[in-house]
C-alpha cells in the first residue's frame, strides 16, 4: 500500500529541506532576540515575605535560592484539594531532573512551587520518582500575587487575570469543555476546583541581599518547557493530535519498550486518566 503522503527523490527533498532550513534559521534568530528582550526586562523589587515548606523545613524565598543568585520557579498545578498533581504538569516535570544539576552549576537553582500541603507533594514526588527541588506555598499568598491561583470569588465574579488577561482562558468557560472535566476527575477534584490553579513560570534573581521578580509566563509560553513536545515537533507526523492521549508516566501500558519502573512507575495506578496541554486558545 502506497503512502497518501508526498514522496520525492533525494535531490527534491534536499531542495525543499534547504527552503525550510532558511525558515527555521529565522525563527532561532527571533527566539534569540526575544531571549534578548526577556533580559532586558526592568526588575521588581520583592518586598513582601513569604513562607514555603520544603523538604528541609520553613523557607523564605530568598531560601528557594539555594545559594545561588538565580531562581527559577515552575508553578506546578497541584491545588490543596487535588489528590494527585496535573497530569499535564507532570509532564513537563518529567524532564526537570535531568537539566536541573546542569542550571544549578551555571548559578541557576530551579523549584517547582505548589498550594497543596508538603505532604502531599512528598508523596506524588516518591511515586513519580522526582528529585527536584518542590516548595509548598500552602496557606500563603504567593501563587495568588503572581497570578496562578484564584479564589471561589474571583471566578464566581468573572474577574479572573491569567495570562495578562482576564477570563481569556478556556478554564474560564462557565462550560468547561470535557478535557477540563476529565483532568479535573484525574486530579480527584471537580471542574471549578481543579481550575482554580493554573501552571506557570517565574523567574527571580537576587543580589546584594535584594530578590527582584524579572519574568513570568503562562500557558502557551510554557510549551519551550515540554520536553516531549520539543521531540514530536520534528517527529514525521508532528504532534498528531485529535484529542488528549498523554497520561502520567506511571499510567501507560507496559508495552511500548520502555522501563517504566525507571519512572518511578506505581503499579497500582490507574490508566486511562488525561490532561488537557497548557493552551490559551482551545484544548489541545
Amino acid at each position: 500500500m502506497m503512502t497518501k503522503h508526498m514522496t520525492a527523490t533525494r535531490e527534491e527533498w534536499l531542495a525543499a529541506r534547504l527552503d525550510l532550513i532558511e525558515a527555521e534559521k529565522e525563527l532561532t534568530r527571533r527566539s534569540d532576540e526575544l531571549a534578548r528582550r526577556r533580559e532586558a526586562l526592568p526588575w521588581v523589587r520583592v518586598d513582601k515575605t513569604y513562607r514555603f515548606e520544603t523538604d528541609e523545613g520553613t523557607a523564605a524565598l530568598a531560601d528557594l535560592f539555594r545559594g545561588r543568585s538565580q531562581l527559577l520557579v515552575y508553578h506546578f498545578m497541584f491545588g490543596p484539594d487535588y489528590t494527585a498533581g496535573c497530569p499535564s504538569c507532570s509532564a513537563v516535570a518529567d524532564g526537570f531532573d535531568g537539566f536541573v544539576v546542569h542550571l544549578a552549576n551555571h548559578d541557576v537553582t530551579l523549584s517547582a512551587v505548589s498550594r497543596a500541603p508538603l505532604a502531599k507533594l512528598q508523596a506524588y514526588k516518591r511515586r513519580m520518582g522526582w528529585t527536584f527541588p518542590w516548595a509548598s506555598s500552602h496557606g500563603g499568598d504567593f501563587n495568588f500575587d503572581f497570578n496562578v491561583s484564584f479564589t471561589e470569588a474571583q471566578q464566581r465574579d468573572g474577574t479572573i487575570e491569567y495570562n495578562y488577561r482576564r477570563n481569556g482562558h478556556v478554564m474560564d468557560a462557565a462550560q468547561p469543555p470535557e478535557p477540563v472535566v476529565q483532568f479535573a476527575t484525574s486530579c480527584g477534584t471537580d471542574a471549578a476546583t481543579y481550575t482554580r490553579d493554573r501552571p506557570g513560570l517565574s523567574a527571580f534573581v537576587r543580589e546584594d541581599g535584594v530578590v527582584y521578580h524579572t519574568y513570568s509566563t503562562y500557558a502557551r509560553g510554557l510549551d519551550g518547557l515540554w520536553g516531549m513536545y520539543q521531540w514530536l515537533d520534528r517527529a514525521p507526523k508532528g504532534r498528531n493530535e485529535t484529542g488528549v492521549w498523554w497520561r502520567r508516566h506511571d499510567q501507560y501500558e507496559p508495552d511500548r519498550g520502555v522501563d517504566m519502573s525507571r519512572l518511578g512507575r506505581n503499579e497500582e495506578a490507574s490508566a486511562g486518566q488525561s490532561r488537557i496541554r497548557q493552551d490559551d486558545r482551545h484544548p489541545a
